[in-house]
């Protein structure tokens, strides 16, 4: 017979994965946004946050309450631990997200500096970060964890050549200093949304092996303490 705990822990699990299902599904509006010019859609992230931040109750009230009840030890301690620290995660990659919306909505009203390409990729390389690390959170896979660490590097070396980029446009001309310094912001968040990812991939593998490995693959970015 399956453990009432156990029945619990899966729900705590689904509404884990709607909120991420959630935040995926803002960053990508949010860079359509920006790449498409488009304030509407951008408004659309904005109020579409408040989805993320109802399931970020539900989940840290579920969580609090099997603390509570069932005074769980071990892999179900670990993992409930874990979940506390990812919904936290999650929640902040929605409010990463409406900033590049906010963001894209005030450059709806400026004329285009630069073609929109290595934002648009970073992009997509912080969503398979997110989906894998949420994939090897279903799936407890070590792993594929340790691969979300790993491509941490490749968008902090993106977010590093944008920031170089962007600087260029702003010396050579100032009046590219609002625009340029608004496309470093929507980088930055960007960085910030992999380094949770990477914060998710690293509960994961608390989960799995029982150990920490926190700052093995970097500094972290600060987003948790």
């Amino acid at each position: 017979m399956e453990r009432h705990l156990d029945v619990e822990i899966n729900s705590v699990k689904q509404d884990l994965l709607k909120m991420a299902g959630l935040a995926e599904a803002s960053i990508d509006k949010a860079i359509k946004a920006l790449k498409e010019r488009d304030a509407s859609l951008a408004q659309q992230v904005v109020v579409e946050d408040a989805a993320i931040d109802a399931l970020e109750l539900k989940i840290e009230n579920a969580c609090f309450t099997l603390l509570a009840r069932f005074q769980p030890v071990a892999a179900d301690l670990r993992f409930i631990m874990a979940a506390i620290k990812i919904y936290n995660d999650l929640e902040r990659m929605g409010d990463h997200a409406v900033n590049i919306a906010k963001t894209a909505e005030q450059l709806t009203t400026m004329s285009q500096l630069k073609p929109l390409i290595d934002i648009p990729y970073m992009g997509q390389m912080v969503q398979e970060m997110l989906r894998n690390s949420l994939d090897s959170f279903v799936s407890l896979d070590a792993a594929k964890a340790r691969q979300v660490c790993e491509s941490d590097d490749l968008v902090d070396g993106l977010d590093d050549g944008m920031q170089r980029e962007l600087l260029t446009y702003m010396l050579e001309d100032p009046r590219n200093i609002s625009q340029a310094l608004n496309l470093a912001m929507v980088s930055k968040n960007l960085e910030r949304v992999a380094d949770l990812s990477t914060n998710i991939a690293e509960e994961v593998i608390f989960i799995v092996e029982a150990r920490s490995i926190k700052h093995r693959f970097g500094e972290d970015s600060g987003e948790r303490n």
